[in-house]
């Protein structure tokens, strides 16, 4: 069973619209009173956003609630009662989810038959997915070995990588730019911004080649 089309497409939409609510609000909530529970949120918003763009069908459907249930809840007990639920909890349980949500974008982008709006926004979306997947990566990181993993080669700001932290190496790492703020020292970590890095390249190099072959293409004749 398949969800109509412009269900898929709407709820694509949306996706990207919760997405770029999360990134424009994040460095800035986090200094308000209750910054963390807005913060929270629009998370869970993306996640339950990213849930519903990619349920084409019952079984992905099935998977990602099942995958997003103890992200969100994991992320919500754990504010409330740290003491219950550790941040590594939700962390790895996000980190599964948003993966088999960039999995699912990517299949769709590459299986697309032509360019449309629902193809832009997916394709959009799975980019602003990869930072914030490999931003968990790096907060997991962080929270399994504390001190350990970056190092902050500036006074400004937090020594961890949770928050917009983490969010701000994983994009400027994802382009590909890298400031020298912050350092992967840690093993896991190198890897991880290597791994990123590559994938960022690698992402625009594969998109802009499968979107323009679907614009070439010739178009077939529905009539």
């Amino acid at each position: 069973m398949r969800w109509p089309l412009k269900f898929r497409r709407l709820s694509t939409v949306q996706l990207l619209i919760a997405l770029t609510l999360l990134f424009l609000s994040f460095p800035f909530v986090e200094e308000v009173n209750g910054g963390d529970i807005i913060v929270s949120v629009l998370l869970s918003l993306v996640l339950i956003s990213a849930v519903l763009a990619v349920a084409s069908s019952g079984r992905t459907l099935v998977v990602a609630v099942l995958l997003m249930i103890p992200a969100i809840a994991g992320r919500w007990i754990n504010h409330f009662r740290p003491d219950l639920v550790p941040p590594a909890v939700f962390l790895i349980a996000g980190l599964a989810l948003v993966a088999f949500v960039v999995f699912n974008l990517m299949r769709f982008i590459l299986r697309a038959p032509s360019v449309d709006a629902e193809v832009l926004c997916a394709s959009i979306s799975a980019y602003l997915m990869l930072g914030l997947l490999w931003t968990i990566a790096y907060w997991l990181v962080d929270q399994l070995t504390p001190g350990g993993a970056f190092s902050f080669n500036t006074n400004a700001g937090t020594r961890s990588m949770n928050g917009f932290t983490g969010f701000y190496f994983s994009f400027i790492t994802l382009s590909t730019v890298g400031y020298g703020d912050i350092t992967p020292v840690s093993r896991i970590a190198r890897w991880l911004a290597a791994m990123e890095a590559m994938t960022g390249l690698l992402y625009v190099a594969v998109l802009i080649a499968r979107l323009v072959s679907l614009y070439s293409s010739p178009k077939s004749d529905d009539s």
